[in-house]
């Protein structure tokens, strides 16, 4: 089934949708676990070691966010993805913070999404769920940007 993309302008989406939405997040809990593994054990020099311990906890906590929502996802009557999204790698670690940061940055917008979609159906704890986890990965997008020496980013849809 074929999901167009959802606006706050459009109508709300069936449980069914709201099931392929929540799969696609769980396929990037998956990317960014297999992400934070791979690049907390791979950043290399002494400007990089702060942010790879950090990341090392990310990937906890990402695995903590994939078993909440596989678990909303059996709730609405659905099957949880076994598919991770591609996980990008680089031998510059500047690049791989980058690739994170995008990717959190990615998140934050559809979970945000995510909460309204869950409130148009009446699933307010499965909001609050989500909502807990905005506070992981906003923090997560803090660090990244802070060891980037960025600004954090808007979390604005992508065209």
């Amino acid at each position: 089934m074929k999901v167009k993309s959802i606006t706050k302008d459009s109508k709300k989406v069936s449980r069914s949708e709201l099931v392929e939405l929540l799969n696609q997040d769980l396929s990037r809990e998956y990317q960014a676990i297999i992400g934070y593994v791979v690049y907390s054990q791979v950043l290399k020099g002494a400007e990089f070691m702060s942010i790879a311990g950090e990341l090392e906890k990310h990937a906890a906590q990402e695995l903590a966010h994939a078993l909440i929502i596989a678990k909303q996802i059996d709730y609405l009557g659905g099957a949880p993805t076994v598919v991770a999204n591609t996980v990008r790698t680089s031998e510059n670690a500047t690049a791989m913070l980058r690739f994170d940061l995008d990717n959190e940055t990615e998140t934050i917008r559809n979970y945000r999404e995510r909460v309204r979609q869950c409130e148009e159906l009446a699933e307010f704890a499965m909001g609050e769920q989500i909502r807990q986890i905005l506070v992981d990965e906003q923090d997560h997008q803090i660090a990244l940007a802070t060891a980037l020496g960025k600004s954090v980013p808007a979390s604005r849809k992508a065209k």
